[in-house]
Order: structure tokens, then C-alpha cells, then sequence
């Protein structure tokens, strides 16, 4: 995506990135993104986990040089006195520090909230842990995996005879960093009026109930406790998967209606809109077995590309089942230019996700790829006022 030099919204903000994987990471790509100079501060010898997960090149993660795009690297050891001075001395320039270590784990290297806020009144302090930063599980080491198990998320996920399933990706995480990004653009926001930084307290056990729901509301009033039921759903249908005539798949829903009444008269059943029950998506549901029946022969009949074209005429809802070589081409994504090239120089061109959404005005840009390990340390103390001298002296020490 080609930048946009003096209009990003966030220019001007630096934010402290010394979280690793993935929650508070992904916070500050997303401020990255839109002209926020994010400076990731990672130990001299244990990077961020993220820089060895999953596939690498030529011995470069690849997982790295997307969370690491737009941030410059540095290294530092929080628990080297020089370390703690060092960022203390960040501290005082920057607007935001995210960090994700187990509760107290600052406070045992003297970088606890009273040090860094008589540092900066204003800084804004994200604290982006499991469980958060009180209660019976504070203390214990948390993970995404364990969000989407305790929030209800794999319980209702699977088929019903099946076990609870988790997501093969970090749904957990992800969403903790989308919604840690809005609780910083918040807290900045507060500040414009008080003068004055705060605290974010977010466990990622947290986020994802949103997203799940009015389950807690359902069960408070109702009593009810929400079942697996795979790809359909309670609250309309036909809506599933449903396999055509070559072998792929397509996804079809009816939460409108409309599109439910006229997915009927396109498969050729329009005497069952006639049915008492047809005229409300949870009755629907409760006779998925008939209309799931009647779209999936239609389908089966059918190869995809003539499903998709057939449906498109409809103005029915159906979507084809991709996988990510299907994303790369998909015609509506590369219009969006949602998968977009970057420029890197270890590894050359690299297509990734684009930023996050598309401002008229004032849009964002990806200016590089993560960057190696610890490449901008020596540029970014000289900039905070070190001496070459100074430099030495804490590398000496092992705080770089």
C-alpha cells in the first residue's frame, strides 16, 4: 500500500511495544499502521516468541514480518539496572507502553505504574495479560487457547455428537488485540480532556464473551444454555455448508427473510414459504432438516461456479468455501487490495493483510515488514540523547 507521508492519524504517537505474542503485539501494529511510530522493545537474548512460530525462509519467520511491520526494533533487559533506566528515560517520550508479563512481573523490576506515571503523567499504560490483573487467576500464565475454552467459545463449537473445538488460530488473541487498540485510542482520547494517562487493565478472557453474544443474558433470564450445532445455527435457516456438484463447497445463509423466501423459489421448494413455520427464522430453524434437504440437492446438482452465478441472480446469500489460495485471488479482496505487497529487504516482495480499514482522509500504510532482531537500538538511543559511551557501557552490562 503506498503511504501517505503527513496525513496518518496517529502520527505524532509513540508507543512502547514490549508485549510478545500475539495480543499486545497486534495492539500496536494496528496503531502502526496508522502513523504511530512503534518502537518494539524485546530481551537481548529471548526475542519475541513470534519472530520462530510457524513457517520460516531462508530462517526468517514469516509470522514476524507481519505482527513486526511499521515498528522499529530495539533490545533491552528490563531487569538490567541500565535496562530499567533506559526505558524509564523512553518512558518519559513516549505515549503508550503495552505489555503483557504475568502481574507484578513490572513491579519487581521497579517499572511498576508509580515509577513509569512520576516518569510521564501522561503515558497511557496497556496491561495486556490472561486473566488480568487481579482476581483468583491473575497469577497464572495465560494464553489465548484458554480464553476460547473458559469463554464458552469451544463449547459451542463442533458438531453436537462431536467434542468442543477449538480455533486452529489465535481467535482469542486476536480479537484482545483489536480491543486493546480501541482501549488505547480511548484512554488517549480521556487524556485530551484530564491531561493525565491511565491504566488498561485487559484479560483476554474478556474480549471474546463480547463476541460471542447475548449467551450470559440468555442464560441470566432464560436459563438457557446454548448447544453445538455445527454449521447450523438456532436463529435461522437454511444456513450450513453444502457440498456442489464438483467437489467444493459454499456457505449459505438466510438470516433476512427475504433472502430465505427467495433461496426456496431459486432450488425449485417455494410451497414451503406457504408453511406456518416458515415465517420466522427460529421456527426455520427447527425444520432445518426438510430445508437443509431441498437447498443441498439443488446444490449438489450444481457445480460451483454455476451455485455462485445462480445465486448472484437471485439475490440470495451464498458464499464460496476458500481457503487461502482461493483469498489470494478472490476478485472482491483484490479490488479491496485487503491482500497487499510489501517491499522487504531480507526476503524481497511479501504479500500480506492490508491495514485494518480504509479512511477517506487520513488513510494508513504499511511502510516495511518486521524488521531483524534489535536493528534500530543503537539509532533509537542516540535519538533519546545517549553517547556512544553510554551505548557501550550498557551493552557491557548485557541490557542490550
Amino acid at each position: 500500500m503506498s503511504a501517505h507521508p503527513g496525513q496518518a492519524p496517529l502520527t505524532g504517537l509513540r508507543v512502547l511495544d514490549l508485549a510478545t505474542l500475539f495480543a499486545g503485539p497486534l495492539a500496536a501494529t494496528m496503531l502502526g499502521d496508522f502513523g504511530a511510530e512503534v518502537i518494539k522493545i524485546e530481551h537481548p537474548v529471548k526475542p519475541d516468541p513470534s519472530r520462530g512460530h510457524g513457517p520460516s525462509k531462508d530462517g526468517v519467520g514469516l509470522w514476524w514480518k507481519l505482527l513486526g511491520r511499521n515498528k522499529r526494533t530495539i533490545t533491552l533487559d528490563l531487569s538490567k539496572p541500565g535496562g530499567r533506566e533506559t526505558l524509564l528515560r523512553l518512558a518519559a517520550t513516549a505515549d503508550v507502553i503495552i505489555e503483557n508479563f504475568r502481574p507484578g512481573t513490572l513491579e519487581k523490576w521497579e517499572l511498576g505504574w508509580e515509577e513509569l506515571s512520576a516518569a510521564n503523567p501522561r503515558l497511557v499504560l496497556a496491561r495486556v495479560t490472561g486473566f488480568g490483573q487481579f482476581g483468583p487467576y491473575a497469577h497464572r500464565p495465560g494464553f489465548g487457547t484458554l480464553a476460547e475454552a473458559m469463554s464458552g467459545f469451544a463449547a459451542i463449537t463442533g458438531e453436537p455428537d462431536a467434542p468442543p473445538t477449538l480455533p486452529p488460530f489465535g481467535l482469542a488473541d486476536s480479537i484482545a488485540g483489536l480491543a486493546t487498540a480501541y482501549a488505547v485510542m480511548t484512554a488517549l482520547t480521556a487524556r485530551e480532556r484530564t491531561g493525565e494517562g491511565q491504566v488498561i487493565d485487559m484479560a483476554i478472557i474478556e474480549p471474546i464473551l463480547t463476541v460471542l453474544g447475548p449467551q450470559p443474558l440468555w442464560y441470566d433470564q432464560l436459563g438457557h444454555v446454548q448447544p453445538r450445532t455445527g454449521n447450523r445455527s438456532a436463529n435461522n435457516a437454511p444456513r450450513n455448508t453444502y457440498r456442489t456438484a464438483d467437489g467444493s463447497w459454499v456457505a449459505v445463509s438466510t438470516s433476512a427473510q427475504s433472502i430465505a423466501e427467495r433461496l426456496m423459489r431459486l432450488v425449485g421448494r417455494p410451497e414451503l414459504i406457504d408453511e406456518p413455520w416458515f415465517g420466522s427464522g427460529a421456527d426455520r430453524a427447527r425444520h432445518a432438516d426438510v430445508l437443509d434437504e431441498a437447498v443441498g440437492a439443488w446444490i449438489a446438482d450444481r457445480t460451483r461456479a454455476e451455485v455462485l452465478e445462480a445465486f448472484e441472480k437471485a439475490e440470495a446469500a451464498v458464499a464460496p468455501i476458500q481457503d487461502v489460495r482461493d483469498v489470494m485471488t478472490d476478485p472482491q479482496y483484490q479490488a479491496l487490495d485487503t491482500i497487499t505487497t510489501v517491499d522487504d529487504p531480507e526476503l524481497g516482495p511479501l504479500r500480506m493483510q492490508n491495514v485494518l480499514f480504509r479512511l477517506s482522509s487520513t488513510p494508513g500504510a504499511i511502510h516495511w515488514a518486521g524488521r531483524p532482531h534489535g536493528a534500530d537500538t543503537d539509532t533509537v538511543l542516540t535519538e533519546l540523547g545517549l553517547t556512544d559511551r553510554e551505548i557501550d557501557a550498557l551493552r557491557s552490562e548485557g541490557a542490550l
